[in-house]
């Protein structure tokens, strides 16, 4: 695991609601935080995160800054962003993009 990961991982942990119920699962090289049997944001080696915003708050995710579309071999996930780790710096960017794929997450339901 990355420095730039396990720090990232570290922040995440101290601002995640203490009755927040999830595990973590290793997938795509990264972290991810599963909700509920349903990815809500994932951490790369780099410190940058994936997260879950749905498909209907995808075009105002994208308004912020240091967003972009996620691409996997070739395809768009929808539904998701990905989050550079240079806007991540601030603890309340950070605490905004948790809470966003935690919201997103809430609303599907359990696997």
């Amino acid at each position: 695991m990355s420095m730039a990961m396990q720090e990232l991982l570290d922040r995440l942990d101290a601002i995640i609601p203490p009755s927040l119920v999830y595990s973590r699962k290793k997938m795509f090289g990264g972290t991810a935080l599963m909700v509920r049997g349903h990815m809500a944001l994932w951490v790369g080696k780099e410190g940058n995160i994936l997260v879950r915003v749905g498909k209907s708050g995808l075009e105002t995710a994208l308004q912020h800054e240091g967003t972009s579309l996620m691409e996997m071999t070739g395809r768009t996930m929808g539904g998701f962003v990905l989050v550079s780790g240079d806007v991540l710096e601030d603890e309340e960017t950070l605490a905004f993009w948790l809470q966003t794929g935690l919201a997103s997450v809430q609303i599907l339901p359990p696997k």
